[in-house]
């Protein structure tokens, strides 16, 4: 066959392709562009409400109270939304206990069952312990609320710490640490696998034992994912909202404490009692606004601690 047959065979349409099949492609990236479009549409509509209604909040507290009233500073400071008290340090503070209380237990937790199924578990008990691990991480967590209710509290805390009360804080922080501890261990291995087996190799082959490798070469080398697993935890530890309303000992009104063996409220323990429409929101005062309010607090925050997470992560990543 000669080439000027061969060239006659093709033109400019066929390097085009088949019409059908592009008309598809064009279909198909129209429908992943709209559904892209609206996952944008509604985040900026719940911000936009969250943030709304918040304004909303601080107006009327303006024109009943002032905001200081969001610093009570009199003798038994607390929040009390029923009575238009609406002291933020109480639940701040609950908020941020609970969430050290949680990473204390999760942390080692996570990491100890993460370094052993990454460097220490045989390929048979990985594959048998990552999907338990991972199915954990999927219990709902109603099922931790009543676990400290009935067990934590009264079983384990209680006897511990000499407390008269079996919800409280502590609970509270110690529930929400065993649900995020699958969280904690499933990223940090992930991370942990993703050092390269050379690093391991050439550590011992330098005569390092395994704990030594582990410790001077995979966890610095793995330490952004480790550190993006932990920031991860907290933040879901942050937002946690059944087993905080169920365990932390409080219905959507509390003292301000700083003890962690004494009930208290955290800010979605707060926002779930709010929301319930329950009578802890009759009164007077923007009590059904302080909702969005706390909820736009929360959002900041997670919001912060993601941007610290992908500064650190950059700043510590290591690329092999």
């Amino acid at each position: 066959m000669s080439s000027s047959s061969v060239t006659s065979q093709f033109t400019i349409g066929d390097l085009r392709g088949n019409p059908r099949r592009i008309r598809k492609e064009r279909g198909m990236r129209l429908l992943l562009l709209v559904a892209a479009a609206t996952s944008i549409v509604i985040s900026a509509l719940i911000v936009y409400t969250l943030f709304k209604e918040a304004w909303h909040f601080l107006v009327l507290l303006s024109d009943e109270s002032g905001l200081g009233a969001l610093i009570d500073d009199g003798a038994n400071p607390g929040w009390y939304p029923r009575n238009g008290r609406f002291d933020l340090p109480t639940i701040v503070i609950g908020t941020v206990l609970v969430s050290l209380v949680s990473i204390v237990v999760a942390a080692p937790l996570g990491l100890g069952a993460a370094v052993f199924l990454s460097e220490y578990a045989s390929p048979r008990t990985r594959k048998w312990l990552k999907p338990i691990l991972e199915v954990l991480a999927g219990v709902p967590s109603v099922v931790f609320g009543f676990f400290a209710l009935r067990v934590l509290g009264p079983d384990l805390i209680q006897p511990l710490f000499n407390t008269s009360q079996t919800t409280s804080l502590l609970v509270t922080g110690v529930a929400i640490g065993f649900l995020v501890t699958p969280l904690m261990a499933s990223i940090s291995e992930d991370a942990l696998r993703a050092v390269p087996t050379s690093l391991r190799e050439v550590s011992t082959g330098l005569g390092a034992r395994k704990s030594n490798t582990v410790i001077k070469v995979v966890l610095p080398a793995a330490v952004s994912g480790i550190v993006a697993a932990l920031i991860i935890s907290v933040s879901r530890a942050v937002g946690e909202t059944m087993v905080a309303a169920l365990a932390s000992g409080r219905l959507g009104q509390s003292p301000r404490t700083l003890d962690v063996r004494d009930p208290g409220l955290t800010m979605t323990a707060a926002m779930a009692q709010v929301a319930t429409g329950s009578d802890q929101v009759v009164g007077s005062g923007p009590v059904f606004q302080s909702l969005f309010f706390v909820g736009a607090l929360l959002f900041l925050m997670t919001l912060a601690l993601n941007m610290i997470a992908n500064r650190i992560v950059g700043r510590f990543r290591n690329k092999y």
